[in-house]
């Protein structure tokens, strides 16, 4: 029988539990007495008490590992199997095993965290049961597993592993089905880092570096990095061609291990450049080595080695920070301080400050909403539109699908008397707006999924992340206005606050827009304040506004003078340069007026 059959449809039955063995205590199996049942009902009450505290305890959990950018989910047996290509490697075997060993499950992944505590609320008669049922773990059946590495899979006893813990056990007898992969596994390791390491594993396969080269060690952190070096190797295996020999990936690979790998590696040790970056491997820093010359060789005009760029990432200020950097999760980095988008911009009347507008499309007709608004507002300013289909994959990029929504995007341009351009990249819509904003003067966004409420829906927020780095304003549109002539300004005197009037001015002034400005704060005597500040500001330029001082929750007063004034768009400031921390619990002013819905809102950094 195959592998795959016997891990297959129905991994239960790949070995089945001999039930005679010893059984727990009568309580748990057999016919209970009057006195034992009303004492069993005790401990069962008890138990679910347990049950209840757990489940906070794992919906907490599940919070800080958010908040700190990891996963406290159970480990999918089948997946990590595939992943790492593991092959049954002997008999099933009878011992004890660490509890903290082990990390997933077969079927029931989506029931228990990697602390093994409940997450469903269902779960609770079994879970209380069990937990009534014994004081020790002595005379239960054996749980069943199986093993990859170091890191167990339960088969069978997911409620005994979580009730075992919970009593504060160590061990616990199991029947491990052991298999083997070519690629370390071990039970600190997380699902991505899992897919790494099936990675690693086909560059092992394919490459035979560590029986070639026994020691080697070239783990990364970050997926997707073996085709990078696997390139390097096919470039030397063609560079080794000859018309008499074409020497195999293996040889080549031996030849970029010994010649180009190693020597960086060694002064990447003597060096001491793995100080910053405790978390980060040696190929990973080789391979932002090998990045960093070909940007240096694209600047100088000439050949960068990479001896040359250790030297600059060692001698140059600010080097290492730059890759610092690119390794701090985006949804937890500060805000983009206020006033990097018009650092380079004056407030002239007789200039456009919108040329560039970059604009993701996904093909689906709530997201032509917003190149309509920016077809619209091309009648007004001279807009390039540039538009960006996002996809996942590079046979996605390819495909028919993705061609024709950059294709329709032209068309919609041309269709409107603008010229338009569209093109199409792999990863994630965030990443790629947030890598693209330097290069335009205006992101404007369709608003599908605002910022949740809950700390853990705006950490997931692919808006929230763009909204936080970009260093351009970002215009969100919930619909497209077609005619817009009245324009609200948030004004509240901060300093995100003062780029918003300073494009709000630009827009009443070279649009011909009427203008109000609303200001929601506390202290009647400060809203005062700030007012006359924005009043003598627009008086510069000569341009009348009407002002509406509010109180109460900010976006609710915001969207309320809307209202009131009939407004078609609304300028404000961004998130502010605080802890991102304290915006994910907290959340902000933006965040509550997206969910609205109402208008199209320009937000300033």
């Amino acid at each position: 029988m195959r592998l795959d059959d016997r891990l297959g449809a129905q991994p239960h039955s790949f070995y089945v539990l001999n039930k005679r063995h010893p059984v727990a205590p009568a309580t748990f199996y057999g016919i209970v007495s009057p006195a034992m049942e009303e004492s069993t009902n005790g401990r069962i009450v008890a138990a679910l008490h347990d049950f209840q505290r757990l489940r906070w305890r794992a919906d907490i959990e599940h919070l800080l590992a958010r908040l700190q950018g990891r996963s406290d989910d159970l480990l999918p047996f089948e997946e990590v199997r595939q992943r790492v290509h593991a092959k049954l490697a002997g008999e099933r075997q009878l011992r004890e095993i660490p509890l903290n060993a082990i990390v997933g499950s077969v079927g029931r992944y989506h029931d228990f965290n990697r602390s093994f505590l409940p997450r469903r609320d269902d779960n609770w008669q079994r879970w209380s049961r069990v937990m009534a049922a014994v004081d020790s773990l002595h005379g239960w059946p054996p749980i069943e597993v199986y093993q990859i590495g170091d890191a167990y899979f339960v088969i069978d006893g997911n409620h005994r592993v979580s009730v075992a813990r919970q009593m504060g056990m160590n061990h616990i007898q199991a029947y491990v089905v052991p298999l083997k992969a070519r690629a370390p596994v071990d039970p600190s390791m997380t699902l991505e880092e899992i897919i790494i390491a099936g990675e690693y594993a086909d560059f092992l396969e394919a490459t035979r570096l560590d029986e070639l080269r026994p020691g080697c060690d070239l783990r990364v952190t970050v997926a997707g990095q073996y085709d990078k070096l696997r390139q390097q190797i096919e470039h030397i295996q063609q560079r080794l061609t000859t018309a008499d020999h074409t020497p195999s990936l293996s040889e080549a690979a031996c030849v970029w291990y010994d010649q180009v790998y190693r020597p960086i590696a060694e002064l990447i040790h003597e060096r001491g450049l793995l100080r910053d970056f405790p978390q980060r491997s040696t190929t990973d820093l080789y391979l932002w080595l090998c990045d960093h010359r070909d940007e240096l060789s694209k600047q100088l005009g000439w050949d960068i080695s990479l001896t040359q760029a250790i030297e600059d990432l060692t001698e140059a200020p600010g080097r290492a920070e730059q890759l610092l950097d690119r390794m701090i999760p985006d949804n937890l980095e500060p805000a983009v301080p206020a006033g990097v988008w018009r650092r380079n911009r004056t407030l002239d009347p007789a200039s456009w400050l919108f040329r560039e507008v970059l604009v993701p499309v996904n093909g689906t007709p709530d997201g032509w909403q917003v190149l309509e608004q920016i077809l619209a507002w091309a009648q007004r300013e001279p807009i390039r539109p540039l538009g960006i289909h996002v996809v996942r994959s590079v046979n996605q990029r390819n495909s028919a699908a993705a061609q024709a929504v950059a294709r329709e995007f032209i068309e919609r341009c041309a269709a409107a008397g603008v010229h338009g351009e569209c093109a199409i990249d792999v990863g994630t819509i965030d990443r790629i707006i947030r890598e693209r904003t330097r290069l335009v003067d205006l992101v404007a966004i369709q608003v599908n999924h605002p910022p949740g409420r809950s700390p853990l829906a705006r950490l997931t927020s692919g808006l929230r992340t763009i909204l936080r780095c970009s260093v351009r304003p970002v215009l969100t549109v919930p619909r497209a206005v077609e005619h817009v002539e009245r324009l609200l300004l948030a004004y509240d005197g901060s300093r995100k606050a003062e780029e918003a009037l300073y494009l709000a001015t630009y827009l009443a002034a070279r649009w011909q827009l009427s203008l109000n400005v609303v200001t929601v704060l506390e202290g009647k005597a400060e809203a005062e304040q700030v007012r006359l500040r924005a009043f003598r500001y627009l008086e510069r330029y000569n341009i009348a506004a009407g002002y509406i001082l509010e109180r109460g929750e900010p976006a609710a007063a915001i969207i309320h003078a809307a209202e009131q004034t009939r407004s078609d768009l609304v300028v404000m400031g961004g998130y502010g340069h605080r802890d991102p921390l304290s915006d994910l619990v907290i959340g902000s002013t933006t965040e509550a007026l997206l969910r609205s819905r109402r208008l199209p809102t320009i937000i300033c950094q």
